[in-house]
């Protein structure tokens, strides 16, 4: 293991640099700062490029990290004191463990797709992420609203979704009208009911903006509109909570 001293170091200065979506997506890399979503990415054979951890964590977690050297085919391991974790970390109180992990691109399969139109928290981004692996959605695309997918607390909240799911980013709507899959939409009051709709073998399922739900643009696109139905004593569901229903239930037909 290399031990960086200084915050000055390039290496620091390269996290640091990776808390920025500009450089995230100039440097095609992105960090992860915790031990159970690097673990269980490694298991999966999703392996990162530079391990730093704080002397303190070593310490504390010495099986976790011998499986991590000893299964890592990364070269680069970086001993680090706690001040310097504090320097660049994400956290509010840092983990004492960063993964650096490169960002690939993954081609969307046959399969139906998860269309994410403005979805700007980071919290809802990753908890849909999740939704999707659970009920074996694997295609998410972002139009150019949504939060950066790489960003720390998106990362987060997917835990190692963020490695299993095929994720592109799209500039436009103009993405939905090129695919032939039917595209359904989802609103609160009004379209088909969930629970009655059977869908095609394979679709395109479009979740809007925590404000203002699907674009008008893509709305004129749609299939079909999909409502959940729900008690009149509630205006709406968070765009999280209704993606995990409408995954679960389009998932099971």
């Amino acid at each position: 293991m290399i031990k960086i001293t200084s915050p000055q170091n390039n290496q620091i200065k390269l996290l640091q640099k990776l808390s920025a979506k500009k450089y995230r997506q100039e440097l095609r890399q992105f960090t992860v700062e915790n031990l159970a979503i690097i673990l269980d990415a490694l298991k999966d054979g999703f392996d990162f490029v530079a391990l730093f951890a704080t002397e303190e964590f070593v310490a504390k977690h010495p099986d976790q990290f011998k499986y991590l050297q000893d299964n890592s085919k990364a070269k680069d391991f970086y001993l680090i004191d706690s001040k310097i974790n504090k320097h660049y970390s994400n956290l509010d109180t840092p983990s004492g463990i960063t993964a650096v992990y490169n960002i690939t691109e993954r081609a969307l399969d046959k399969s139906s797709v998860i269309y994410l139109n403005g979805i700007s928290d980071p919290g809802n981004l990753g908890t849909i992420m999740r939704s999707a692996l659970a009920f074996n959605f694997t295609n998410l695309v972002l139009d150019e609203n949504c939060v950066d997918v790489y960003n720390p607390k998106v990362v987060s909240a997917a835990k190692d979704a963020i490695f299993k799911l095929n994720i592109i980013e799209a500039k436009s709507a103009l993405w939905l009208k090129h695919q032939k899959l039917p595209i359904y939409t989802t609103s609160s009051h009004v379209g088909v009911n969930l629970a009655r709709f059977k869908p095609a073998k394979a679709f395109c399922l479009v979740l809007g903006s925590e404000s203002h739900g699907v674009s008008p643009e893509i709305e004129r696109l749609a299939t079909k509109s999909l409502k959940i139905a729900m008690s009149k004593k509630i205006e709406s569901l968070n765009v999280a909570t209704a993606a995990a229903i409408l995954l679960y239930e389009l998932g099971q037909k």
